[in-house]
């Protein structure tokens, strides 16, 4: 029988660097925007340079799944899976590649998904065919709130491979089925550990609190909701995640299984249209750090002391092979990992090691790779070298000052490309805003 500790994965959907209290962001009119996720963080482990695998929503869930950089697989060439790939054979997370869920599964532990999939749909796609025992929530990128439905009006909330319907808002229907989860496992003291994702849309659009019912109509034909938001609906939005996350915790105390279970809470990218990303520059699609760098939080008081902080470099899919180490199950010897384990780093938070990070996207030709202090980056043909310990807002170009860094970095990343499949001519960017909705950045 496994012997690792529970794990809760919980991932944000578009998030923002500086959004919760604990990374510096501002309350709201209502108060403190995060106090749940602060508590953790000041009971556990936050790390300062915790990276996304991509700066937008499917390409990151890839590599969170296979523990792999996600230009590996087609699927993950698109930016994002958009709507139109339902029904698409190809255009997914292939059921035969091992995926975190599966191996944990095979070393003993039980697992479940409530929430976004968004690597494909049924019937050749979905997260019972990679590993989930259980699953709830929407296979697309983006749904209503309250009708559930996706972009092209089709209902999308799926149990298993069905597709079901329950009233409520998304967010705390998630929550709850989290809730209920935990207290199941828990019946069986003597039973295997579980696996649990929970992966919110929130703070996604559409812009909808739990008291926004009343606008589902007016969104339906446009879930990117490009006439509304504001950032106080956005601030409540992340706020009712928080609650949720909170009733979590609940649960894992009331059940005595805080201790022995590590929870994990990261954004899939960076923050969209009303987030805070301070003091980075720039956001969702984008290579700069504001599209990137996302809050990491680590909590499980078996391992982790109280107030721990790290600047480890680290991205998404190192938190596959972290969790496959704690439980002690194997890779597949057939898709070795490009993810690095934290392990050390949760032991003692001081602790740092070496770690290049890399990053391509179709959209605007852009390349990154940070490397200790340094980071190259090219966007729309241009070249840049940033010293992110004094200029995390990337103002200051060192490319002219120092061009054999530049020649380096560049060097390498081309070296690191050359082991990736190329991006596929047929890849397509889906783009939910531009210039003409709204000034850019």
């Amino acid at each position: 029988m496994a012997q690792g500790p529970n794990v809760i994965f919980i991932v944000a959907d578009d998030l923002g660097f500086a959004d919760l209290g604990c990374y510096g962001g501002r309350d709201a009119e209502f108060g403190p925007v995060s106090p749940q996720l602060d508590a953790l963080a000041a009971n556990g482990l936050r790390f300062t340079q915790g990276y996304a695998n991509s700066p937008v929503c499917s390409p990151t869930r890839f590599a969170l799944m296979t523990g792999r950089y996600q230009y590996r697989l087609r699927g993950a060439a698109e930016e994002p899976i958009n709507s139109r790939s339902r029904g698409s054979p190809t255009l997914g997370l292939p059921p035969e590649h091992p995926t975190l869920p599966s191996l944990l599964k095979r070393a003993g532990y039980r697992t479940a998904l409530f929430g976004k999939w968004h690597l494909g749909y049924p019937p050749h796609f979905g997260p019972l065919r990679s590993g989930y025992d259980e699953y709830f929530g929407p296979m697309s990128g983006g749904v209503d709130y309250f009708t559930h439905r996706g972009f092209t009006g089709q209902p999308d909330l799926w149990c298993g491979e069905e597709e079901c319907a329950e009233e409520g808002y998304l967010t705390d229907l998630l929550s709850r089925r989290a809730v209920d989860y935990i207290e199941r496992m828990a019946q069986d003291p003597q039973s295997a550990p579980f696996f649990l994702s929970l992966h919110y849309t929130a703070p996604h659009w559409p812009w909808e609190t739990r008291d926004d019912a009343a606008l589902a109509p007016d969104v339906k034909d446009n879930l990117f909701h490009l006439h509304g938001g504001n950032i106080h609906t956005y601030r409540r939005m992340i706020h009712h995640m928080d609650e949720g996350i909170g009733w979590v915790m609940e649960a894992l105390r009331r059940t005595d299984l805080e201790r022995d279970t590590l929870v994990v809470f990261t954004s899939d990218n960076g923050g969209e249209r009303f987030s805070d990303n301070w003091p980075l520059v720039g956001g969702k699609m984008d290579l700069t750090e504001g599209g990137i760098r996302v809050p990491w939080i680590a909590h499980w008081p078996a391992q982790i002391r109280p107030g721990q902080m790290s600047v480890q470099q680290c991205m998404t899919m190192d938190w596959t092979a972290t969790i496959l180490e704690l439980a002690g199950a194997e890779a597949d010897a057939a898709y070795p990992l490009d993810g690095v384990s934290l392990a050390p780093v949760l032991r003692e938070p001081a602790h740092t090691f070496a770690r290049p990070l890399h990053w391509r996207m179709n959209h605007r030709g852009q390349r990154a790779l940070r490397d200790g202090d340094w980071k190259y980056l090219r966007v729309d043909g241009h070249d840049y070298l940033f010293n992110l310990a004094a200029d995390e807002r990337e103002r200051a170009n060192l490319a002219g000052r120092e061009p054999a860094r530049l020649t380096a970095l560049r060097d390498a990343w081309e070296a690191w490309n050359e082991t990736m499949p190329p991006i596929p001519q047929d890849a397509t960017v889906s783009l939910g805003f531009s210039a003409k909705d709204m000034p850019q950045r």
